[in-house]
């Protein structure tokens, strides 16, 4: 019987206590676990400061590094010093092969959006006029707009897709929050500055893919020995360069 009372001794739970009513605003007590993870981390703070400063106390101000002479200032703008290395003919096929799936992953995201917005003016403010023609003077003072286009009045700013009462009549109690027309506003926005961003990003694409092709080209012939291409127009951000090829009879 005393092996069992032992057992029960030794499998018994310990349990931290709790934080009490009087401190609950000052969150859960810690634990023992939480103060030990907590202090091991300050210590590796405190050390890594320690490191720090005694660099700082026994560095050389006249000490040389090929950083000194690697980078530079020019109008107050710090830039690297790098130098063009040369690629192999693999390296720059392995750059054409991931730029033109970049791009055709771009192409696709496009056509998507395409498809599903208007390439129209998004401008709040519309650039053609629709005039209404009533019988009388009084029926113009009294004319509604809204009532005469049978649309909601928030819409009639919008110089495409204005719907008619009957196709509104879907989108229920909605129609009484002036937030939800915002809303529909901004996400059109928002979508219009995506295809913008996304045409652009492609665009960029295009002229390295157009850069690396001409780049592989001039690898390639510089291979095969054959007489240099003669440059007609140096490449910029905009355009890649426009080589001139001797023409050659083949046999």
């Amino acid at each position: 019987m005393a092996s069992l009372k032992n057992a029960m001794k030794t499998q018994r739970v310990h349990r931290e206590r709790h934080q009490p009513m009087a401190r609950q605003h000052l969150g859960p007590l810690e634990k023992k676990k939480d103060y030990k993870i907590r202090a091991k981390d300050q210590q590796q703070k405190n050390e890594a400061l320690t490191v720090l400063r005694k660099k700082a106390l026994i560095k050389n101000p006249d000490e040389f590094h090929y950083h000194m002479i690697n980078s530079g200032l020019k109008d107050g703008v710090h830039y690297e010093k790098v130098e063009d290395e040369e690629l192999a003919v693999g390296d720059v096929m392995q750059d054409l092969v991931y730029v033109t799936h970049r791009r055709s992953i771009e192409r696709k995201k496009i056509d998507k959006l395409k498809a599903q917005l208007h390439l129209l003016d998004t401008s709040d403010q519309p650039k053609n006029t629709h005039i209404l023609f009533v019988d009388t003077k009084k029926e113009a003072r009294r004319a509604d707009p809204a009532k005469m286009l049978d649309t909601h009045p928030a819409l009639l700013s919008r110089t495409f897709n204005r719907l008619r009462t009957s196709q509104l009549a879907s989108f229920g109690n909605h129609l009484s929050d002036p937030a939800f027309f915002k809303q529909i506003s901004n996400s059109k926005r928002k979508a219009y500055k995506e295809l913008a961003q996304r045409i652009q990003r492609e665009n960029k694409l295009r002229i390295m893919q157009e850069k690396l092709e001409v780049r592989k080209a001039l690898m390639d012939n510089k291979t095969k020995n054959g007489e240099q291409p003669k440059l007609e127009q140096p490449g910029s951000s905009t355009s890649a360069p426009v080589y001139k090829w001797p023409q050659v009879r083949k046999k």
